[in-house]
C-alpha cells in the first residue's frame, strides 16, 4: 500500500497552550474530514511552528484526537527573511504521512485563515490538473 502526504497549515492569534491547541485541532479536523483519514491509517505526522510559537506541542491536538498510536513530532521552522510571502507568523503546519490506496492527487491539502497565502497556487494547479487538491482559505 503506497504512503501518502498530505499537507496544511494554520495561523494562530497568540502564542498560548489553549490557542497553538485549538488552532491545530481546527487544522486537523479539516484534514480528517476532507481525507476520511482514520487514525489506524496515519504512518506518522509531523508538526512544525514558526519561532514566535512556543507555548505547547502542536502535536497535543492530535493525542487528544484520539491519534495515540501516531508517531508525532514537532518542530521549529527555519527562519525565513519576513519578506518573503510563505513566511506567516504564528503559524502551525503539518505532514501527514498517510497510508492509503487513494491516488496522491486525490489529496487535499488545507491551508486556514492567513495560512491560505502559503499555497495560493493550489487554487490555480487544481484549475489546470482537475485535482480535488485545494485551499479553503475562507475560514477565517
Amino acid at each position: 500500500m503506497p504512503v501518502r502526504g498530505i499537507r496544511g497549515a494554520t495561523t494562530v492569534e497568540e502564542d498560548s497552550a489553549e490557542a497553538i491547541v485549538a488552532a491545530t485541532d481546527e487544522l486537523l479536523r479539516a484534514l480528517i474530514e476532507a481525507n476520511q483519514i482514520e487514525p489506524a491509517a496515519i504512518a506518522g505526522a509531523w508538526f512544525t511552528t514558526t519561532k514566535d510559537l512556543a507555548a505547547e506541542f502542536p502535536a497535543i491536538a492530535a493525542r487528544k484526537l484520539g491519534w495515540t498510536e501516531v508517531p508525532l513530532l514537532c518542530g521549529h521552522e527555519m527562519d525565513v527573511d519576513p519578506g518573503n510571502p510563505r513566511a506567516i507568523p504564528m503559524c502551525v503546519r503539518v505532514l501527514i504521512l498517510l497510508n492509503t490506496n487513494r491516488a496522491a492527487n486525490a489529496m487535499r491539502f488545507i491551508y486556514l485563515h492567513r495560512a491560505g497565502e502559503i499555497r495560493a497556487d493550489l487554487d490555480r494547479l487544481r484549475e489546470q490538473s482537475g485535482h480535488s487538491m485545494t485551499s479553503d482559505r475562507g475560514l477565517d
